[in-house]
């Protein structure tokens, strides 16, 4: 009976494993990817409300490729090193020069420093989330990139075509958006995070109604109901961490009394 060549079977052994990616998650990644360029070239040919437009289709991609990922089981590191690269470019550094050219360029330098803080801030909110795991399950540390750009987009949207589009006071509001929402980044301030819907499972009859309502309301004036809607939600996390500390201070007076 024949031995087997055990120098073979070494070399086999040594050799390294076959690594690839997988598909559909990153092919979302890499669509998001695509609209936030997309985003950038078409603010620097002024068009700012198509450039809007492209932003928020980087948010819905790059929302869906998370999802995706965890619903099929193709979660990897790599996915979530490429999602947060992406993610620098779609949510901070196309939002940062969409608004540069259109209305941070009215108050000069202070105004290319404010997005460059923006920018700067997007990539250590990310780098932070990768790193550091959540205060408590349910909710982000700090506001979500995501929602940050969709916020300063729907304002450039919302005002974008009206007279004061250009203004050197839309230039100064625009700056203090731009700075509060890098401030929101770095913050430890809580965020409801709705990564943990159930989208397999069942809804009430009524949560079905109010998402049809929802629609058409959106689609009845995208840039203003949109706009609202993403402001309610940048000042939810100041909100509600005033509300806890309120609620702490109430606590510790209660067992004072008692004591």
């Amino acid at each position: 009976m024949l031995e087997p060549d055990h120098s073979t079977i070494k070399t086999r052994k040594s050799q390294p494993k076959r690594r690839g990616i997988y598909i559909l998650p990153n092919l979302l990644t890499t669509g998001a990817l695509f609209f936030g360029f997309f985003a950038i070239i078409q603010a620097t040919m002024k068009n700012f409300e198509t450039a809007a437009i492209a932003v928020l289709i980087a948010l819905i991609l790059d929302g869906l490729d998370g999802r995706v990922a965890r619903l099929t089981n193709t979660s990897s590191e790599f996915g979530k090193e490429f999602d947060s690269l992406s993610d620098v470019i779609c949510f901070g550094l196309a939002p940062a020069l969409m608004l540069f050219e259109w209305s941070l360029s009215a108050v000069g330098k202070i105004g290319w420093l404010c997005a460059f803080v923006y920018v700067a801030a997007t990539a250590l909110r990310l780098a932070r989330f990768n790193t550091y795991s959540a205060a408590e399950p349910g909710f982000f540390q700090g506001l979500p990139c995501p929602p940050a750009a969709a916020f300063l987009v729907t304002w450039m949207w919302v005002i974008e075509g009206t007279s004061f589009s250009g203004s050197t006071i839309i230039g100064v509001v625009t700056t203090i958006l731009i700075s509060a929402m890098a401030i929101g980044m770095v913050s430890s301030i809580p965020y409801l995070s709705f990564k943990n819907l159930d989208l397999k499972g069942r809804i009430p009859f009524v949560a079905a109604i109010a998402m049809v309502f929802a629609i058409a309301l959106i689609s009845f004036d995208p840039p203003r109901v949109l706009f609202i809607m993403l402001l309610a939600y940048a000042v939810s996390g100041p909100i509600l961490w005033m509300l806890r500390k309120l609620k702490k201070k109430r606590k510790s007076s209660i067992k004072k009394e008692e004591n």
